[in-house]
């Protein structure tokens, strides 16, 4: 058998329906290219390029010598040459390199082996993950072919690059040679493909490891420590769950509760929380939005009337105070309050009794109240349009809570869980959010927070025609949103406001390339260009 007889469909056998894949009867694995680079970078930025070298030459060296054992004992081959010619092949139909055989001259001092290696995935993934490099970084296939031709040959045999895609060249070119062929110059990189060599640097890097580990096990213990919210609440961003916590705490003493923070963010919700896990929750919780009702009818509401009391008051009717009694009574927009309504408030506040509209009589109650607003009621005493005293009754305890914009992490999951009872409402199932969607909503900075989250959402699953939702989906406000320059109080790099820009005239103009480029005032190849340098599709 003679090397160029591989073939692809005969070494590769695997069960249609998934399962064990086998190459050249041995099992294989299907690994992404992208994945292989982001490990690479990942390696680099975490132990440094001299030891991610070493791991990947030696781990490419493991290859090619396990491999030419296996090719040795499967494969009928007419020389020891054609054995060691098949590891070029080999290479070419796992999709590593197009390897060109450059045959060396024949005399003293020549290399044994020199191949032109176009399309290495490792030159392209370098330059994807990492960027243009100052010197040759086909590392992993460089120690497959040493690995295999000095199992082939039973010498060390060493290949080295002298030109590399990812160094600026055209193409990749490398040389093989017996270990002592090697000049000085070359023998410094001897210690890639040498464990004694790496062990010093390994060590350092096991160490800094279990350093980190210890990090981690004391990060771990105190995420235990953390308060957990309840099931039917996503919380992952620090700041909700510290607001989460202080929650959690106050609902234990029966404390008057302001919640403060932008309409939308979830002020009900924490008011829930509170009355849910205080001794009260057995009662009822009864919500009232001050802003939406005025005048008598109001007073009317909260406190109740006698009979005759006003026109229409044909029967004695108690208040929303007197029906939390024993419970909790949640007001939002607090801020909104008339100030005679802020007189009486501040009276059942104090003495902790109501006197229903038209009647004389005062009635004990024993309510907690937990006021809600989005104004800064300290500008509104400031200006006399709202009672310090008031103020100060109803702030015996306050919870801020941040806006979505400022609890990023929590996005995404609030999306997921929206989409899913939208769709359950729509009737089907599995509606779930493409990658593209999911850094648009992270890009969106949300001026009317979850509450505008999560009408986004069943807006998107109701307009969708499949069982996912695309940027298309998104109202016109997300989709064409551009992420800010700064980020999390700093400065976002120049590249990644671009990168984002980039992306986001492309949504506004449905994925066409040529549109989004004339738009931007750009050629075409070079928002190609842009594009592949960032790695999107």
């Amino acid at each position: 058998m003679r090397y160029h007889d591989l073939h692809l469909d005969e070494l590769l056998r695997f069960e249609p329906t998934g399962g064990i894949v086998r190459y050249a009867r041995e099992r294989a694995l299907i690994l992404d290219a992208v994945a292989l680079g982001s490990l690479r970078k990942e390696l680099i930025d975490t132990v440094g390029q001299e030891v991610a070298r070493g791991l990947l030459t030696r781990f490419g060296f493991a290859h090619g010598w396990r491999v030419a054992e296996s090719f040795e004992q499967d494969f009928p081959w007419d020389s020891e040459h054609e054995w060691t010619r098949a590891g070029g092949r080999l290479m070419q139909l796992l999709g590593l390199v197009v390897v060109e055989n450059d045959e060396p001259p024949k005399e003293p001092g020549a290399p044994l082996a020199a191949s032109y290696w176009k399309d290495s995935f490792e030159a392209e993934q370098h330059l994807l993950h990492v960027g243009r490099a100052e010197k040759p970084v086909c590392w992993t296939i460089c120690g497959m072919a040493s690995g295999y031709v000095s199992r082939c040959t039973r010498e060390e045999i060493y290949f080295f690059e002298d030109k590399c895609e990812a160094a600026g060249d055209a193409v990749c070119h490398v040389v093989g040679r017996r270990r002592e062929d090697w000049g000085p110059e070359h023998h410094n990189l001897f210690r890639y493909f040498e464990r004694e060599s790496m062990d010093a640097v390994l060590a350092r890097v096991a160490e800094k490891l279990k350093e980190t580990e210890r990090r981690l096990r004391v990060r771990e213990r105190q995420t235990r420590a953390r308060p957990k919210a309840p099931p039917d609440m996503v919380v992952k961003s620090e700041a909700m769950t510290a607001v989460v916590g202080i929650a959690q705490r106050v609902a234990k003493v029966d404390a008057t509760v302001l919640i403060t923070g932008e309409s939308g963010v979830g002020k009900e919700r924490i008011a829930r929380l509170v009355h849910d896990e205080s001794p009260r929750a057995g009662g009822p919780f009864i919500a009232v939005n001050l802003g939406a009702i005025t005048g008598t009818l109001l007073e009317s509401e909260l406190f109740g009337h006698a009979k005759g009391a006003f026109t229409g008051a044909s029967r004695e009717r108690i208040g929303l105070f007197e029906a939390a009694n024993g419970s909790t009574i949640f007001l939002d927009e607090i801020g909104d309050l008339g100030p005679e309504l802020q007189v009486k408030m501040l009276r059942v506040l104090q003495e902790r009794e109501v006197r229903r509209v038209g009647d004389n009589r005062a009635r004990p109650i024993d309510v907690r109240v937990v006021a809600a607003t989005n104004k800064e009621l300290v500008d509104a005493v400031k200006n006399g349009e709202f009672r310090e005293d008031l103020y100060y009754r109803l702030r015996v305890v306050e919870i801020a809570l941040p806006p979505l914009r400022d609890r990023r992490d929590d996005i995404l999951p609030l999306a997921r869980k929206f989409a899913d009872v939208a769709a359950e409402r729509a009737g089907v199932k599995g509606v779930k959010l493409t990658p593209e969607v999911a850094d648009q909503l992270l890009r969106y900075p949300w001026p009317g927070n979850v509450r505008e989250l999560e009408n986004s959402i069943e807006y998107a699953v109701v307009v969708r025609s499949g069982p996912i939702i695309t940027i298309n989906d998104l109202p016109e406000d997300v989709r064409r949103a551009v992420a800010p320059p700064m980020s999390g109080g700093e400065i976002r790099p120049l590249d990644e406001v671009e990168r984002d820009y980039i992306v986001a005239a492309l949504a506004a103009k449905d994925d066409n390339r040529r549109a989004a480029a004339e738009a931007l005032g750009i050629g075409v190849a070079t928002l190609y260009r842009k594009l592949r340098k960032w790695g999107v599709s």
